[in-house]
């Protein structure tokens, strides 16, 4: 071979080193897929692709057309902040004593990596827009997880309701992140209203155009990216445009079945209002009191169109996705954070170890990567969506965390029609005693456990679920066979055999 042979060969793996190895890398990482996470605040499955006719829903219902539904998905404990802290570290509260407020994941675990930020540290795009942390009641954001600066919107908004015998609500202040000294000298705010108003006029039609912005964006950008958007409704107070409260008849929407509490249930088990109590024109607790049938319509009518104004919202971020191309590459994962009580065994809203108030909606679409239309009817936790989303994506677990990952990947549940059930757990802390719930095909069992006398002998839970999924009657029995398998399997959960109270938190 001549000189001129071998200098040209030369040259020609010299461009190819130059030019064309920066372009392959740049394609490499366009290969890893985007993800969409959407996140929404007191949704129970109240979804018509879930199988609730009452809900109007086409957005969510098409992204259920395109994906895997999972119709007996559970949180890990029914309130805003742990539950969001079990979905952002894959990691039980009983495993890392984060149960409530004021407990900011850095105070305790400074080296913690949370799930946007194994996606950062290993070349995303990471932002979030919305309620994604639980931000208020002195809980904050985590910096540390983003790439950009957190688009932060309001989760108390009202349009109607004359403040002017004070600055804020009670709700609002704690929202905000003043002390509760300071908030519960503020006026109670109104549990629902519904102006004729724009969808922008209110916190989420704000999220939902700015996600539209950052999707455009987005769209120019080489680096792979995680999109975090959280919606507010239909989290009290139902406050929502007219024309989603203007979809529904209240006297068409489903009562209560029961408002009878658990026959035989620790009474600590039991939810006494509470969050509801922030709202004016709500009755304040009494034994066996039940609020009018005019009351309950109400309070449900407003969550129904809650739900209908969030559906909107996701409605246009998904069509941005599609307009910009980018849903041909990303991975769409639609959350709720917990169930909600909408009067149901005489409960409102969440905070206990009942069915309806852990269920939860999820969805996960992957175009041409996994199931489209199917429905799942394993149980799943929201622990199991962190190891989830690093294996769809083709990254790696974070090593040497400082906390465990409780969860299992869902990706053969994705790609297979399995039939695995499995269980869940999950927990709820009252008034000083610990409840450690298992969730199995047909029972739920839940081990009250007093976190200051240990020498207390444990209360037990026991229930065995019909179609409507609530529970009428404790039937716990020490002979009882199912009873004991189902302890038996509750105590072999790592989560169980030490659960941290928040002062063993590290």
């Amino acid at each position: 071979m001549n000189t001129i042979k071998l200098y040209q060969i030369a040259l020609t793996i010299l461009c190819n080193t130059i030019f064309i190895t920066p372009y392959a890398s740049a394609q490499t990482k366009q290969e890893k897929p985007n993800v969409l996470f959407i996140l929404i605040d007191d949704l129970k499955p109240a979804i018509r692709g879930f199988g609730d006719s009452a809900a109007i829903t086409p957005n969510i219902d098409a992204l259920i057309d395109r994906g895997v539904r999972f119709d007996r998905a559970y949180s890990n404990q029914a309130v805003c902040v742990a539950s969001r802290n079990s979905l952002l570290l894959g990691s039980r509260p009983t495993s890392t004593g984060l149960y409530d407020f004021g407990r900011d994941i850095r105070q305790y675990y400074p080296d913690v990596v949370t799930l946007p930020e194994a996606f950062k540290t290993q070349g995303y795009f990471t932002q979030a827009i919305g309620k994604v942390f639980h931000i208020g009641h002195n809980t904050y954001n985590d910096p540390q997880s983003w790439s950009a600066p957190h688009f932060h919107e309001k989760i108390i908004e009202y349009l109607t309701m004359d403040k002017s015998q004070s600055e804020l609500t009670v709700e609002e202040a704690l929202f905000e992140n003043h002390s509760w000294e300071y908030a519960l000298k503020q006026i109670k705010g109104i549990p629902w209203e519904s102006p004729n108003v724009p969808d922008e006029a209110y916190g989420d039609g704000r999220v939902a155009n700015k996600a539209v912005l950052v999707l455009d964006s987005l769209q120019a950008q080489n680096q792979p990216f995680f999109l975090a958007v959280g919606f507010a409704r239909p989290h009290l107070p139902f406050s929502v445009p007219k024309k989603y409260w203007d979809l529904y008849d209240a006297y068409e929407l489903p009562l209560p079945k029961t408002e009878k509490h658990p026959s035989g249930a620790p009474d600590f088990a039991i939810k006494r209002f509470g969050e509801i109590e922030q709202y004016q024109h709500i009755p304040a607790y009494e034994e066996n009191r039940r609020y009018p049938d005019s009351l309950k319509r109400q309070l449900i009518h407003g969550y129904y169109a809650g739900v209908s104004y969030v559906d909107a919202q996701i409605g246009k971020v998904l069509k941005e996705l599609r307009r910009t191309g980018l849903d041909k590459n990303t991975i769409v994962v639609l959350w709720g954070d917990h169930g909600y009580l909408l009067g149901d065994m005489g409960m409102w809203t969440k905070h206990v170890n009942y069915e309806l108030a852990n269920r939860i909606p999820l969805v996960i679409s992957y175009p041409e990567k996994i199931l489209s239309g199917h429905a799942s009817r394993s149980i799943v936790e929201t622990v199991d969506i962190y190891p989830t989303l690093i294996q769809l994506s083709g990254l790696k677990l974070p090593a040497n965390n400082p906390v465990p990952f409780d969860g299992e990947s869902l990706v053969p549940l994705l790609t297979r029609k399995e039939h695995t059930i499995d269980y869940a757990y999950h927990c709820y802390p009252r008034d000083g005693w610990m409840g450690r719930a298992i969730r199995t095909d047909n029972y739920r069992l839940v081990e009250w456990t007093n976190l200051k006398n240990k020498n207390l002998d444990p209360q037990y839970e026991f229930y065995n679920y019909g179609p409507d999924l609530l529970e009428y009657k404790n039937q716990t029995d020490m002979n009882n066979k199912d009873f004991q398998e189902t302890l038996d399997l509750l105590k072999q959960q790592p989560a169980y055999r030490e659960p941290l109270a928040p002062s063993q938190a590290k």
